[in-house]
C-alpha cells in the first residue's frame, strides 16, 4: 500500500514515522520549511514506545507523486481548504482519504469535494507535539488509529488497510461503528479542549475545581444531547465517565489546543466549539455552555 501524509506535524508526523518504520511505503508532502527541517535533521520522534530518527521520503509537489492507495490528512481544520488541491490529483490516482481532524463538519467538505465514496471515516488518539526542532514529543501510552467504513463500498479497502496498517506498532483499529467513534471524540474534546483553554489551566487543576469541573460536566452534557439529536447515540453514562476520567490524567495534562495557545498558534475555536453552535441551529437546540466557551475563546482564534 502506497500512503501519502499531508503534514507531518504531531499528528501526522507520529503516525506516518511509525507506518515508515514498520516498512510500508510512505511519502510526507511538505511545506518547504518543513521540507528542509526533514531532510537536514530527519522525523525525530520521542515516544514511550521507543524513540525515533528516520529519514522519509518527502515531496513538496503532488505532481512527484506516482501512485497513491491512501492519504492520511492530518493537517489542522483551518489548514484544510488550502490542502484540497493537493489531495485532488491523489483522488484521482485512485486514492482514498483517511481524515484524522478534530471535529465533524470536515466529512461533509471533503466528501462534496472528492465524492463520498473516496472519503473514509477516522480518527486518532494521540498526545503529542511538536517542539522548535521540529522533534515530535509523543507523551502519553496511547497511540490509536481508529478508521471505517462510512459506505458500504469501502468496506473491502478497509479490511485491506487494516492488514497493510496492522504490522506497524500503532495500534490500527477496523470499526464498524464509525460514527459513534468520531463523535465520542469530538463530543470529549469539544468539552476538554473549551475548560483547559478559556481557564489556562490543564486537566488536573479543573478537576480540582468543583465550580470549574462542572462547567466541564454541563458542556459534556450539553455535546451528548446534540449528538443524540444528530443520529448518533453516545453510552447512556457518556458524561459520568468522562467527568470521572479526568482525575486519572497525569498532572500537567492539557488539550491541544491549550498547547496551541501557549505557543501562539491559531485555535481550531471554529471548528469545535463554533461547529458545535452551528449544528445546535439546525436542530434548534441551546447549548449555553458551549456558547459561552466559544465567546471566551474566539478573541484568541488567530495568532495570541
Amino acid at each position: 500500500m502506497k500512503i501519502t501524509v499531508i503534514g507531518a506535524g504531531a499528528v501526522g508526523g507520529y503516525f506516518g514515522g511509525r507506518l515508515a518504520e514498520s516498512g510500508l511505503n510512505v511519502s510526507f508532502l511538505v511545506r518547504s520549511n518543513r521540507a528542509k527541517q526533514l531532510t537536514n535533521s530527519g522525523l525525530g520522534i520521542k515516544s514511550p514506545f521507543g524513540d525515533l530518527t528516520l529519514h522519509p521520503q518527502i515531496v513538496q509537489d503532488v505532481k512527484e507523486i506516482k501512485g497513491c492507495d491512501l492519504v492520511i490528512l492530518s493537517v489542522k481544520n483551518y489548514q484544510l481548504e488550502g490542502a484540497l488541491t493537493q489531495i485532488k490529483p491523489l483522488v484521482n490516482l485512485g486514492a482514498k482519504v483517511l481524515p484524522l481532524l478534530n471535529g465533524v463538519e470536515h466529512f461533509e467538505l471533503l466528501a462534496k469535494e472528492f465524492g463520498p465514496d473516496n472519503v473514509l471515516g477516522g480518527l486518532c488518539k494521540l498526545i503529542s507535539t511538536v517542539d522548535t526542532e521540529g522533534v515530535i514529543h509523543h507523551t502519553s501510552g496511547i497511540h490509536e488509529i481508529i478508521f471505517g467504513a462510512l459506505q458500504p463500498s469501502q468496506t473491502d479497502f478497509c479490511l485491506g488497510m487494516k492488514q497493510s496498517l496492522g504490522n506497524s506498532i500503532l495500534k490500527i483499529t477496523f470499526s464498524n461503528t464509525i460514527k459513534v467513534d468520531i463523535w465520542m471524540k469530538y463530543a470529549f474534546i469539544t468539552a476538554f479542549s473549551g475548560i483547559t483553554t478559556a481557564s489556562r489551566l490543564t486537566i488536573d487543576l479543573v478537576a480540582e475545581n468543583d465550580a470549574t469541573k462542572e462547567v466541564f460536566s454541563r458542556s459534556l452534557q450539553e455535546m451528548w444531547t446534540l449528538a443524540r439529536e444528530s443520529g448518533v447515540m453516545l453510552p447512556d453514562d457518556f458524561v459520568q465517565q468522562n467527568v470521572r476520567s479526568i482525575s486519572k490524567y497525569p498532572e500537567g495534562s492539557t488539550s491541544s489546543m491549550h498547547q496551541d495557545f501557549r505557543k501562539g498558534l491559531p485555535l481550531e475555536v471554529e471548528s469545535l466549539q463554533g461547529a458545535a453552535i452551528r449544528l445546535s441551529a439546525k436542530h434548534g437546540l441551546e447549548v449555553p455552555t458551549v456558547r459561552t466557551l466559544y465567546g471566551l475563546l474566539k478573541p484568541f482564534e488567530g495568532k495570541v
